[in-house]
């Protein structure tokens, strides 16, 4: 019973996946709860390999260089350059449960809120796009990318968060891939609730254009291989 259950699960999943106007998500949280440490990003780097195992060439922005408040330049090598606008400025690793991942000292620090939204702006159309979250959550904000082409939107998507009220230096990965050229963007907002006080912290952003995305399976043939494992999953539920 258990194998058909995995089965059908397993079929589901890859139907999600090559659905028609559905990102391809890669999210991972490592939960603290410790402003004074930094917990090690053991399920948030294995979301941030999974997503990247797709792409090739990509870039990434890590802060490191950079200094002050928007607008700011970012430059993520073949994939282009960017200009981070908005609120927020460049932070640097503190007791406050906000330090930069996966390494170094610096990041991008922006408090939470509807009035303090932040966005950056490509200079290529992507397909791609993943970045880790600090400190997210702890005073029950909640994140949502908006995606835009052109000045149109077309697509968002809540960010899943740490445990609220009682993450404190948590730490995420979330990666998102587009199914289909409909999806594709130059331009991601980070907008958030907050309750009093919350900052949040952001830092590697990597992003890919189209060129740079592994040939993801086809819908028809996710669809063919969901059907076979459906099958074989009913056939183990009749033999039981």
């Amino acid at each position: 019973m258990t194998k058909f259950l995995t089965s059908v699960a397993l079929a589901a999943g890859l139907m999600a996946a090559g659905s028609a106007n559905a990102y391809l998500v890669f999210a991972g949280v490592d939960n603290n709860g410790n402003p004074n440490v930094q917990v090690p990003a053991t399920n948030s780097s294995a979301a941030e390999t999974s997503f990247k195992s797709n792409l090739v060439g990509v870039g990434t922005e890590n802060f490191e260089t950079r200094s002050g408040g928007a607008p700011l330049a970012l430059n993520f090598g073949a994939a282009g350059t960017a200009t981070l606008n908005g609120a927020g400025s460049v932070g640097t690793n503190n007791s406050n449960g906000r330090y930069s991942v996966p390494g170094g000292t610096r990041f991008w620090e922006v408090s939470a809120g509807g009035g303090s939204p932040f966005q950056v702006d490509f200079t290529n159309s992507l397909a791609a796009f993943g970045f880790y979250g600090i400190d997210l959550g702890d005073f029950g904000g909640t994140l949502t990318l908006e995606l835009s082409k052109g000045g149109v939107v077309v697509g968002s998507q809540l960010v899943n968060t740490a445990a609220q009220n009682v993450a404190d230096g948590s730490v995420l990965y979330f990666g998102l891939i587009a199914s289909n050229a409909s999806e594709e963007f130059d331009r991601v907002r980070f907008l958030s609730t907050v309750g009093t006080g919350d900052v949040f912290a952001f830092d590697s952003f990597t992003i890919g254009t189209k060129e740079q995305v592994r040939q993801l399976p086809e819908p028809a043939s996710l669809a063919l291989v969901a059907g076979s494992l459906l099958g074989l999953g009913l056939a183990r539920r009749r033999r039981a």
